[in-house]
């Protein structure tokens, strides 16, 4: 580790430099800020099923990850006693099902990650909103913010650690072979996850969308959206519902007031 980690008030300002308006900050900064309270709700989940390891029954929900249902869909291999025969560790921090984590998760450096993700999103704005105009997205580059924003954050002198939280959360990891079969304007590699702090951003970024004006997601509605690219991406999703719960998406979506997608 050679780079920066920065301070919250470093990410602040980065992202009022990278912002071309004031509406521009809003939408993307505000988006990450959500993505951060849900990347640590999950890890608080995450680590407290770690905390309870030793404790946990055998086939504890939690230890098998042998859910009956998952995004709200039925589980055909679902085995095992039925759900409300067994022992359920309750709710941490809004966030129910999860599995027990192979290690403790990092919830500082995936805080900073996820205030961090989507600082290319400023380079894709079709339009930036410094016109007074409605922000729009550059649809066809959308997908390069993420490889715009880790090279950002390289020659902002951060350390690569926290550069490729940008970098990797795109969809549920876009592989070389995604790249390739999507023709996407990216260089073929892989583009996914290289550490738990990582994914749990990733799968944090699924539950709020950008979009003008912005919304919350479920891990329902996420899954119709990933089924869009395919069986395979939409069972990548299932399983990473599986493996780190889901949270209380409603709750998020009153607080913020914003539309919810079910």
């Amino acid at each position: 580790m050679s780079g920066i980690i920065p301070t919250f008030g470093q990410i602040d300002e980065l992202h009022r430099k990278c912002a071309q308006s004031q509406a521009a900050y809003d939408l993307i900064h505000t988006h990450c800020q959500i993505i951060a309270q849900i990347t640590r709700q999950l890890i608080h989940r995450q680590n407290a099923l770690f905390m309870r390891r030793c404790t946990l029954p055998d086939d504890a929900l939690e230890r098998t990850g042998d859910y009956p249902t998952l995004a709200g869909e039925r589980i055909a291999d679902a085995i095992g006693s039925p759900e409300e025969d067994r022992f359920v560790v309750p709710p941490t921090d809004g966030v129910t099902g999860g599995m027990v984590p192979p290690r403790y998760i990092d919830v500082e450096k995936a805080t900073v990650g996820a205030l961090l993700h989507d600082i290319g999103t400023y380079a894709v704005l079709k339009n930036d909103g410094s016109n007074g105009e409605p922000l729009s997205f550059d649809g066809p580059r959308y997908v390069e913010h993420g490889l715009i924003g880790y090279e950002l954050l390289l020659n902002e002198g951060y350390d690569e650690s926290i550069a490729e939280f940008a970098r990797n959360h795109t969809g549920c990891g876009l592989t070389r072979e995604d790249v390739i079969d999507q023709h996407l304007p990216l260089p073929p590699a892989d583009y996914v996850p290289v550490n738990l702090e990582q994914e749990v951003v990733m799968v944090a970024d699924k539950y709020h969308s950008k979009s003008v004006p912005p919304k919350f997601l479920t891990a329902s509605a996420y899954a119709r959206k990933a089924a869009r690219f395919g069986a395979e991406n939409k069972q990548r999703w299932l399983e990473l519902v599986r493996k780190y719960g889901e949270p209380d998406v409603p709750a998020l979506a009153e607080h913020y007031h914003m539309r919810l997608v079910d």
